[in-house]
Formats: C-alpha cells, structure tokens, sequence
C-alpha cells in the first residue's frame, strides 16, 4: 500500500523544533535535498506498491536513506544509527 504523505499544518508544535530553524541551510545536504525532485521519485516508485496491506514507508525516507547510504559508504546499521544523531541526515530524509 502507498504511503501516507505528511499532513503539515501551518502551526508549530510546540514540542518539537523544526529542523529548518536550527540547522545551517547552506549545509550540503540541505542543497542537495533542494535540487532532487522527490515528487518525481514518487511518481516513479508508486506503480510497485501493492493495493493491501498497510501503509508503505515514505519514499522520500527510503530514497534519502539509501543515497545517503552510498554519498557516505555507509552500511545499513550505519546510515540509521547516524540518522538519529544528525540533523541534516534528517532533513535529507524529509523529517
């Protein structure tokens, strides 16, 4: 089944801080994210997912995910073990 897409709110959670508030938006990745057509890939990737079962993962997160995986040579275990610690590793993936 397809994933379901972020429902984003014009309101800030008041928990949480927005990622593009506190990181350097001139980072590499941060551009990087900027020029890929993440839409695109969607489009691309939506014929494969099945009609049943529950909804997929996010293609932004699995594609970001595995680019990042191969920019940084990193392992499976490795690119989300550095996720959870760095921020623009998340906002690549689109959290």
């Amino acid at each position: 089944m397809r994933p379901k897409k972020h429902k984003t709110t014009g309101s800030n959670d008041l928990f949480r801080a927005r990622l593009d508030q506190i990181i350097n938006m001139k980072h590499e990745l941060v551009l990087l994210a900027g020029k890929v057509d993440w839409d695109w890939i969607d489009g691309e990737i939506a014929p494969l997912y099945s009609e049943n079962g529950r909804p997929g993962i996010e293609t932004r997160f699995m594609i970001g995910l595995l680019l990042l995986k191969h920019i940084y040579g990193l392992s499976d275990e490795g690119v989300c073990e550095r996720w959870v610690h760095d921020p623009y590793f998340q906002f690549f993936t689109g959290e």
